[in-house]
């Protein structure tokens, strides 16, 4: 009879310390606080590019291309500020405008190897244009840099980026070369990126 008054005693006392446990371990987890849902490094692109500016691209033949102006996806503008001798990353949303100098052009000649296998090169007698360029940023408090720049500039059509149409492209180029047997004046280039709302509507 004793015994059987301990072990029933046992039961009670465990399974209250087991209630207890369990009660505390669920207020505890409610008082945590929430973890945030985890990236996902593949998921889909924001609709609008969030470094989207209104402006224009002018081409060295004098083209102007407007709509909305933005990079590669999470991309800055990479220069080599040859003030400072260092290479800085520049957003898109602290630029104004980005023009372009020709540091040098030329009329490169074509060589080709006479065999295969060997070292010797001849003139073919026919040339391609080359160019050299230097960029000027301005950003938006006025400051410049100036340096050598290559980047790839989107132009989404006016009237907002719309996903479903391709934008145009743009290479802003450190050196560029033309087709063979072509002169310098069919090698294009951007001669000027202008960004912001009055620049858009052709406002300087």
């Amino acid at each position: 009879m004793v015994w059987s008054i301990i072990l029933v005693v046992t039961r009670v006392r465990l399974s209250l310390t087991f209630g207890l446990a369990v009660l505390f371990l669920f207020v505890l987890a409610a008082s945590a606080p929430a973890e945030p849902p985890a990236l996902n490094p593949f998921g889909a692109k924001p609709k609008t590019p969030t470094d989207a500016r209104p402006g224009y691209v002018e081409m060295s033949d004098g083209q102007v291309t407007r709509g909305l102006v933005y990079l590669t996806r999470d991309v800055r503008l990479k220069i080599y500020d040859e003030k400072l001798r260092r290479q800085r990353e520049v957003p898109l949303r602290a630029v104004k405008r980005i023009e372009a100098k020709v540091k040098r052009e030329w009329n490169e000649r074509e060589w080709r190897f006479k065999e295969l296998a060997a070292d010797e090169k001849y003139f073919t007698g026919r040339t391609y244009p080359a160019r050299e360029y230097l960029y000027t940023i301005t950003l938006t408090d006025g400051r410049t840099i100036t340096g050598p720049l290559s980047a790839i500039v989107y132009v989404s059509p006016s009237g907002g980026y719309q996903p479903d149409i391709e934008p145009k492209r743009f290479l802003l180029h450190k050196r560029d070369k033309g087709e063979v047997g072509t002169e310098l004046k069919s090698l294009l280039y951007v001669r000027r990126v202008v960004l912001g709302e009055e620049e858009k509507e052709g406002k300087e």
